[in-house]
């Protein structure tokens, strides 16, 4: 077995969303990751943009390691064509495992559960648990809000902008994902997921 150049964990939705370009942007992600020879990492899931994300990747080529946690199985309907599937007991454990597993994240379009794994991910980055880059793929300007309101976030002194500009924004998946492993090279401290 080949070691993929590259590791990156993707957080999106179980659902596909009301804008045919949200799926469109989770196939190019997958069909991307694959064609550079990297890995996906992501939920496990087989709904909306994960199983979507995950079959590019896998109709390219690619290896898909996904990782769900055994409440999540049935309703997030757990991919059973993936190279790996980690069955886990609990939602840390998952999300801990992904980043474990991982050289680089980006977020997708999604809900709370993505928004969450994107922040906390971030908040990592940020108090030094690791030093991998962090992306955001702003399909079809889903996160244009978002993006207005870290400004303000910045604006009264409540992120700095140094933490602002870890997070790597491109609408466009190749974009993104060759601004990603430009990066990913430069993260060089061990991480240290034991303090969370």
């Amino acid at each position: 077995m080949n070691t993929p150049a590259l590791s990156v964990c993707v957080y999106c939705g179980s659902r596909d969303g009301d804008d045919p370009a949200f799926a469109a942007a989770a196939h190019a992600v997958g069909r991307g990751i694959a064609e550079r020879g990297w890995q996906l990492v992501y939920g496990g899931g087989r709904a909306g943009l994960m199983g979507r994300v995950a079959d590019a990747a896998l109709a390219a080529g690619g290896r898909v390691v996904g990782v769900i946690p055994r409440s999540l199985m049935e309703r997030e309907v757990g991919h059973a064509g993936l190279s790996e599937l980690h069955v886990v007991d609990t939602m840390h454990q998952r999300k801990r495992l992904m980043a474990e597993r991982s050289d680089a994240f980006v977020a997708l379009p999604g809900g709370i559960g993505t928004f969450e794994e994107l922040f906390e991910v971030w908040t990592w980055r940020q108090l030094g648990y690791h030093d991998k880059p962090v992306g955001l793929l702003n399909a079809a300007g889903y996160y244009d809000a978002l993006l207005g309101f870290l400004g303000q976030t910045v604006a009264h002194g409540f992120v700095a902008p140094p933490q602002r500009a870890l997070l790597q924004v491109n609408a466009e998946p190749a974009a993104l994902l060759d601004a990603i492993g430009r990066l990913a090279p430069r993260a060089t401290a061990p991480d240290d997921y034991g303090r969370i």
